[in-house]
C-alpha cells in the first residue's frame, strides 16, 4: 500500500506519530505537507493529496490539520474522493467498511497521538465489505456522477 500524507502547521506534531504509524506496518508514503511551524493553507495540500489518490499514484491519503475539518472539506471537492474527519476507531472502520472512505482526516488539534495512531491503524487495516454496501457505494457514486462535472 502507498499512502499520500498531507498536514498544515497545525497537523505538524501528530504527522510524527502517522509517520511512524505507517513506518511499522510497512506503508510507503508520499509526503506532502510542511515540515516546518510557519503558517500555510490546507486546502492546497488537500489538493495534492487528493489529486495523488485520484491519479492513482497512491492507494489512500491521509490528512492533518487542526480539526480535520478543513482538509476534508477541501479533499470532498475532487470527483473519486470519499474523505472523512474520524474521532474515533469506530466510526474509522466503519468508514471503510460500509462507505469505501479512501482519505482520512485527522485533527492535531483535537486528538492525542495515542488515539491518533489507533484511528490511523483501524482505518487502514479495514477493508469494503461489498455486498449490500456496494449498492449504497454506487448510490453515492451516480450522485457524485450527476454533480461532478
Amino acid at each position: 500500500m502507498k499512502i499520500a500524507l498531507g498536514n498544515d502547521h497545525a497537523g505538524l506534531s501528530l504527522k510524527e506519530t502517522i509517520l511512524k504509524l505507517l513506518s511499522r506496518l510497512g506503508i510507503e508514503v508520499i509526503d506532502y505537507g510542511t515540515n516546518g511551524p510557519a503558517h500555510c493553507y490546507s486546502a492546497p495540500i488537500a489538493e495534492k493529496v487528493a489529486n495523488s489518490v485520484t491519479k492513482g499514484e497512491t492507494d489512500r491519503g491521509i490528512l492533518i490539520c487542526g480539526t480535520g475539518v478543513g482538509m476534508s472539506i477541501a479533499a470532498n471537492k475532487f470527483k473519486g474522493i470519499r474523505c472523512v474527519v474520524c474521532s474515533d476507531p469506530y466510526t474509522a472502520k466503519m468508514s471503510r467498511s460500509h462507505n469505501n472512505t479512501n482519505v482520512l482526516a485527522l485533527g492535531g488539534r483535537v486528538l492525542g497521538t495515542e488515539l491518533a495512531a489507533l484511528i490511523a491503524e483501524t482505518w487502514l487495516t479495514a477493508e469494503f465489505e461489498g455486498g449490500k454496501r456496494q449498492y449504497t457505494y454506487d448510490l453515492v457514486t451516480e450522485i457524485e456522477n450527476r454533480n461532478f462535472k
